[in-house]
């Protein structure tokens, strides 16, 4: 399918080929036949993308101070590279569209193949032949109400929600500075409240534009202050709405000039916010921000999981701002064919953002049209990179390659010239496609099912979320794959044994399965283990760990999406304790901090375990202290030595009153090893890279710790045969 694209590192914005985006169960497929470019925040979002690495950093002097941090403590070389790669990753254009209904997520029952609908939102609603969209991002067009007028459903309901912050009453007088599109909806909205509207722009012709859709007044910006006055017989405005986008202060400044004593001022673009104190205090002005549509932007839990608020407390979300703002078009209310200034198909849609850029000819609704939409949307989930690609030694299919991936495992595998990187599957297909090309695979595509039936890839990298692993690893074993998956391999007990129950059987056919436990394969663990080769008795274990905390909303915290950190990290640090004493753990107790406030379910807590050699670990799990601390540190004591690790960069040995110490330089958490370890057995057809009675004692051990939390019981761990 075709799809606008920018790549920020490459400086470009083109129409791309790219594969079809996946269905999830919370949402729908729909084939565009409208979307809606912005133009303030779209020509905002490309020239920011499309700028010099200086003009980045100037614009964004906090993530410089991260990337300082990074090369700190990661070194320059690896720092630079993930710099590069997430300069490297596609961004989308778009966030307001119209189309109908091609697939239905089996969550959702409001809507139905064939449903004419409008759609909301970054990443989602975007200029494409086919989007993906929660359910909670899309409303249906009601009779009468055409595809190019719903494609401004988004527009529509941040305007809508700016006018609710404003609490209009019937009579009032309000000011809308700013008469870009949002601008001109928020008169009407206003107008259909039943208030008298003064608009102000600097443009001239969006001031004429405004007064022919219902201003009752306008003014240039120069001339507001005097116009306010006289629109108000000098008493001043009841409110202010400002819809401009500058990085300056005056709009903020002149509407404390103009809104009279006790007055309201809402913020709805993107405009300078030093309030002038002395305006704002003499007339005890309010001011309110307006967060885009309203009440369920930026929650997860409303957007992607589908979690409504009850309406009887939340009466305007999102949602119901977009529904509102499509039934006031039904009733002809508010008008928007007016508003559209250029039409382009998406071949042509290059054109539409050297418009905005270069301000050729003066713009403001600008519509970009599927004319697939009407002969049917191409819904290929598979795009050729390479044609006629090479087999490999060890041909490898990626699932899913966030962050991680692509930062730590990537560029080991890359190093192989036995490794052949032959497809690479994510949900997002700009994301996939990059990706591929990057790493010049056959092909990309957004249905893991499609590496799974390719006969020429013997093994996969499962790097999807956490809830996802336990089938995608399920299927790929039975299609007779290799698997290597990060962390963790599931996320319940029922599901670890159907794994189980899977894998014993393929394993007797030479199939591996591995999980990305990287630590216990860092330079640091080997050299403890050599420490404590042949001892004879058991040891005493702690590993603490200085976590940070992660927002609530977070899908790692969601229970059925990322399991939780004791799952989703504490995994790494029962796996480590274990490799160093050789025996899986046998008994699991944990606790977390008592009227803890400091984040959700299992940030805090410590794991008290025993391993089947006798030998006692304990994890600290702190997610409430200071990043200036190093993240991990462990040490071990037993038969007269004792070894400390700080942060996988110095470990210290001390035996018979004498102190040594290894220094890695920088920190190895064992990345590099592992993909060395997965691919020297996979080609020379060596055992399994770890037993997996062991991957199975520490999942079960994370699991059952997890259940500890909640009922504060200790529980044994069954041992599995080797």
């Amino acid at each position: 399918m075709k799809q606008i694209i920018v790549h920020s590192l490459k400086r470009t914005l083109k129409v791309e080929e790219v594969p079809a985006p996946a269905l999830h169960p919370q949402g729908l497929l729909v084939a565009n036949h409208v979307s809606l470019i912005s133009p303030g925040t779209e020509k905002t979002t490309a020239m920011i993308m499309q700028k010099t690495l200086a003009g980045k950093a100037m614009d964004r002097p906090d993530l410089v101070k991260r990337i300082l941090d990074k090369i700190h403590k990661d070194g320059l070389i690896d720092s630079m590279r993930r710099v590069f790669d997430r300069l490297d990753t596609p961004t989308a254009l778009g966030y307001s569209c119209a189309g109908t209904v091609h697939e239905v997520g089996p969550k959702v029952d409001a809507f139905s193949v064939g449903d004419r609908v409008a759609c909301a939102g970054q990443n989602y609603a975007s200029h494409a032949e086919v989007v993906f969209v929660p359910k909670h991002l899309c409303v249906r067009i009601p009779e009468g109400v055409d595809f190019e007028e719903a494609s401004f459903v988004t527009l529509g309901a941040i305007a809508l929600q700016g006018v609710r912050q404003a609490e209009p009453c019937l009579g009032e007088r309000v000011a809308v500075i700013g008469l870009g599109l949002l601008g001109q909806l928020t008169v009407q909205l206003l107008k259909a409240s039943g208030c008298q509207v003064l608009g102000s722009d600097l443009d001239p012709t969006k001031n004429d534009l405004a007064r022919s859709l219902g201003a009752d007044a306008v003014a240039v910006f120069s001339d507001l202050t005097e116009a306010a006055m006289a629109f108000t017989e000098g008493r001043g405005v009841d409110a202010v709405i400002i819809a401009a986008s500058t990085r300056e202060n005056g709009p903020v400044q002149i509407a404390g000039a103009i809104a009279r004593k006790k007055g309201r001022v809402v913020v709805v673009g993107a405009v300078g916010m030093t309030v002038p104190r002395e305006a704002y205090y003499l007339k005890e002005l309010e001011i309110r921000l307006s967060t885009s549509y309203g009440p369920g932007r930026y929650d997860p839990d409303y957007e992607e999981r589908g979690r409504d608020y009850p309406f009887g407390y939340v009466r305007w979300t999102e949602n119901r701002n977009m529904d509102a703002f499509l039934s006031l078009l039904q009733q002809r209310k508010v008008s928007v064919k007016p508003l559209v200034t250029h039409r382009f198909p998406i071949q042509e849609a290059e054109q539409a953002y050297v418009l905005l850029k270069k301000h050729t000819e003066p713009h403001l609704g600008i519509l970009i049209s599927y004319p697939s939409a009407e002969t049917g949307p191409n819904l290929g989930r598979v795009v050729e990179i390479v044609a006629g690609k090479r087999l490999g030694q060890l041909n490898l299919g990626i699932i899913g390659a966030g962050h991680h991936v692509r930062d730590w495992l990537l560029p080991s595998l890359l190093e192989w010239k036995a490794v052949q990187i032959r497809a690479v599957c994510t949900a997002t297909g700009s994301h996939a496609k990059a990706l591929a090309e990057k790493t010049r695979t056959a092909y990309c595509t957004t249905d893991y099912r499609e590496i799974l039936k390719d006969e020429a890839i013997q093994a996969v990298l499962i790097g999807t979320r956490h809830d996802t692993h336990a089938e995608i690893v399920i299927e790929a074993l039975q299609a007779g794959k290799h698997v290597f998956v990060e962390k963790p391999l599931c996320l319940t007990e029922e599901e670890l044994d159907r794994i189980a129950l899977v894998y014993r059987e393929k394993a007797s056919k030479g199939i591996h399965l591995m999980v990305g436990f990287n630590r216990r394969f860092s330079p640091h663990a080997e050299k403890a283990r050599a420490f404590f080769s042949g001892r004879k008795e058991s040891l005493v274990m702690s590993y603490r760990v200085n976590a940070g905390s992660l927002p609530e909303e977070h899908w790692i915290q969601d229970p059925e999406v990322g399991g939780g950190r004791i799952l989703g990290e504490a995994c790494h640090f029962v796996d480590y304790m274990q490799s160093l004493c050789g025996a899986p753990p046998v008994t699991v107790f944990a606790q977390r901090v008592g009227c803890h406030t400091g984040g959700p379910r299992d940030e805090q807590s410590i794991l008290s375990l025993a391993f089947a050699d006798g030998s006692i670990g304990a994890v600290v799990y702190a997610a409430g202290g200071d990043p200036a601390l190093a993240k991990e540190r462990f040490e071990v004591f037993g038969e007269g030595k004792a070894l400390a690790m700080d942060d996988f960069e110095v470990t210290e040995f001390y035996a018979k009153g004498q102190r040594g110490m290894y220094r890695s330089g920088k920190r190895d958490k064992g990345f590099q090893e592992e993909m060395n370890l997965l691919v020297t057995n996979l080609t020379r057809g060596n055992g399994a890279a770890m037993p997996f009675h062991q991957i199975e004692a520490v999942t079960r051990a994370c699991l059952l710790a997890a259940k500890s939390l909640r009922t504060g019981r200790p529980y044994e761990i069954p041992v599995t045969p080797e």
